[in-house]
This record gives C-alpha cells, sequence and structure tokens, in this order.
C-alpha cells in the first residue's frame, strides 16, 4: 500500500511539473512538442547557405548538428532553392500580358514599339472615358486641355489637345501613364495595363480626334450618349 501511494504521489508531482512547464506567459512561451511544426523556417529563395562554419548560430535538429537551412536542396542548381523557370517561358499575367520592362527613362523606345491591345469599340471609349474622368479630369481637366483644379494650382500640366502632343504615339501616352514624366507621376500601380489601354484609346479618339492612332476611328455615338450617365463608382488614387 505505502509503494502505491508513493506511486501515486510520485505521480501527480510529475504531471503537475509537466503543466507547470508548457504553462505560457511574458517571456515565458512554455514548452512546445515539434516547435518547428508550429514555426517552420522559411528558405531564401535564391541562395543557400553551403558554409558549414555558420551551422552554430542557426537553430537546429539535425542530426549533424548542421543549421537548417545549411545546404536545403542540393539538387536545385546554382546553389538556390526556389526551382529555375521552364526555359524559353515568360511570366503573364491573367490577361495574357507580359510583365512591363522598360524603364521610365527610355520613353521613345516605349512609344516606338508598343501597340495598342485593346480592341478598339464603342464599349472601350465609354470605359475609357469614365476612367478618364476618375484619374485624369483633376489635372488635365475634362477636355483635356490641362485646365483641371489640380491643374490650375501646380501649372505646367500638359495639353493634350494641342501641340505636340496631339503626334504622341499611344505606346508613348501608356508609358506615361505607367511611370510617369515631368510633373506626372506614376500611376502604374493604380491604373490596370488594361485600363491604362482604355484611356489611351479615349485620349487619341476623342479629345486629340484620332491622329497618330493604331486604330481606326470607332462611331463615337455611345460615347455622347453616355455624357449624362458615367457615374463615379471608383474613388480616385492619390
Amino acid at each position: 500500500m505505502k509503494i502505491a501511494k508513493t506511486l501515486s504521489i510520485l505521480g501527480i508531482a510529475v504531471a503537475g511539473i509537466t503543466l507547470a512547464g508548457c504553462r505560457a506567459g511574458g517571456e515565458n512561451q512554455g514548452l512546445e512538442y515539434a516547435p518547428q511544426m508550429y514555426h517552420s523556417v522559411a528558405y531564401e529563395p535564391l541562395t543557400q547557405i553551403m558554409d558549414s562554419e555558420t551551422k552554430g548560430d542557426l537553430i537546429s535538429t539535425r542530426e549533424d548538428g548542421k543549421g537548417e537551412y545549411f545546404n536545403s536542396n542540393i539538387n536545385n542548381p546554382h546553389n538556390m532553392n526556389m526551382r529555375e523557370p521552364v526555359a524559353n517561358t515568360v511570366p503573364r499575367n491573367k490577361q495574357g500580358y507580359l510583365p512591363y520592362r522598360y524603364k521610365a527613362f527610355e520613353i521613345e523606345e516605349a512609344g516606338t514599339s508598343m501597340k495598342n491591345p485593346i480592341e478598339l469599340s464603342d464599349e472601350v471609349l465609354t470605359e475609357g472615358k469614365r476612367l478618364y474622368q476618375l484619374y485624369c479630369t483633376p489635372c488635365h481637366g475634362t477636355g483635356g486641355q490641362g485646365d483641371g483644379k489640380v491643374g490650375a494650382i501646380i501649372g505646367g500640366v500638359a495639353n493634350l489637345t494641342g501641340g505636340a502632343y496631339v503626334g504622341l504615339s499611344e505606346g508613348h501616352i501608356y508609358h506615361v501613364i505607367t511611370k510617369g514624366k515631368g510633373r506626372m507621376g506614376a500611376h502604374g500601380s493604380q491604373i490596370t495595363p488594361e485600363n491604362r489601354w482604355k484611356i489611351v484609346h479615349y485620349v487619341k479618339q476623342e479629345l486629340q480626334g484620332g491622329q497618330n492612332a493604331d486604330n481606326a476611328t470607332a462611331t463615337t455615338e455611345v460615347v455622347a450618349e453616355a455624357d449624362q450617365d458615367v457615374s463615379q463608382v471608383e474613388t480616385p488614387a492619390n
């Protein structure tokens, strides 16, 4: 009986110590079973740690004592954890557009090489007008003459309806919307590529009369009828 009682007391004590050790709070986060299952280590995608001298600086439960990052994927080439893309492939977005690779200063190259991929239609012009009113009128004004309320304050806003601006290519305008130029900031992070091209269509066809445009002019009856019905349901980004 004494042995059974002693074992019972000992079991209760062990259970109490175990539960006390699992208690977390403040700086003490308690004990965890298989902590690496809860707090997984993220690998660097482009590099691997190949130097065994750094193994002591990294948390490790490996039998060889090396750090968790050490030589983490020996099967990938060039000492990278990530896999290389399939040969001769280029990533595209959902609309099938390639990544935009032109820099801000490469405006001439972009202007001459890019063509508007959006087919011109009355619906596209209507949507282009709505987008122009949301994002462009504060500076360029409703008619594109640089007389928007913001433009009147900052000055130096381009008049899209006259001078050399009428002769700009669609690719040039798209590049400026994307990367910015002069007083105009970049809008690539605010307007999707498809919507940028729609704005370009509207600028070339409606504000500039189709001069130096890539596509033939579409009828404008839908756009004219939509003048009173365009509702600004979106808020332009600042």
